[in-house]
């Protein structure tokens, strides 16, 4: 499936080979107004909701959203957001934190391999194999012979999930380092918010440039026609889930979902 979208903001947020992070401002609004903008999100979301209905009854196809972004950067908001209204049946969300017992047993891909969404339905990934090449590699957790051949496996396993009948689409919610720093403020200042902090996301907020680059190796890498890697800014929550329910509209309308044939002698058929 192409990514070509006649959306000219779903086009200005496709990660070419060549993305710079410096060339996406993470508070970029498009030139839309707020309420206006919400207003054009329920309407896009009411047409996601239409073809997420097709897709799961189709059973043809699915899709995996792959969702990546710093701490605070808006991943859970943005699922709860923009999955408002779309019938809960249809969507699977997995998210992947610190590897278990078990799965360092296995390779980095087997973990993630279990969770690809099953055709009908639009999996969700708030974080994903992705973890692999950039929490690894900036906290030095495995050489660097290690995890640049991981570009390569993650390539490939994507292709195969694709031939396979899964179409995937990538999203960094790209947060600016001044937004990222007010939001961890607010969850240290709100006592209902404190539990989502911890004391390791300082350590990491100090490694906000190493992470950069390898956010930006990783789609530079990864990015491919059939599984592309998009931008969005994501200082501005309005913003964002517009940009999000757009690219969402896109791939699922590219994927074509139909309803399948009715049952043969149904007409006229009276439930007594």
């Amino acid at each position: 499936m192409g990514n070509t979208s006649t959306d000219p903001v779903v086009k200005r947020c496709l990660a070419r080979h060549d993305v710079d992070l410096d060339d996406h401002d993470p508070r970029e609004t498009f030139g839309w107004e707020k309420d206006a903008a919400r207003g054009a999100f329920e309407d896009e979301i009411a047409i996601v909701s239409d073809l997420q209905k097709r897709l799961f009854a189709e059973e043809r196809t699915a899709l995996l959203v792959v969702l990546q972004a710093m701490d605070a950067g808006g991943k859970d908001g943005t699922i709860r957001s923009v999955l408002t209204g779309v019938n809960p049946a249809g969507v699977d969300v997995n998210s992947f934190g610190v590897p278990s017992d078990e799965e360092r047993k296995h390779d980095y891909l087997w973990r993630v391999h279990a969770h690809a969404p099953e055709r009908g339905l639009i999996g969700i990934f708030n974080r994903s194999h992705y973890e692999d090449v950039l929490v690894v590699r900036v906290k030095g957790l495995v050489p660097q012979k290690v995890w640049k051949k991981r570009y390569s496996h993650i390539r490939d396993f994507e292709r195969m999930l694709g031939d396979e009948g899964t179409h995937i689409v990538k999203i960094f919610l790209n947060v600016s380092s001044a937004e990222q720093r007010e939001r961890l403020q607010d969850r240290v200042d709100d006592p209902d918010e404190r539990w989502k902090f911890r004391l390791g996301d300082l350590d990491d907020r100090a490694l906000w440039e190493d992470y950069m680059k390898a956010f930006r190796d990783a789609m530079r890498e990864t990015t491919t026609d059939d599984a592309p890697w998009y931008v969005v800014p994501a200082d501005r929550k309005w913003v964002r889930n517009l940009v999000v329910a757009k690219i969402l509209h896109h791939h699922l309308e590219a994927i074509d979902p139909r309803y399948p044939p009715a049952e043969e002698g149904l007409e006229g058929v009276v439930v007594p």
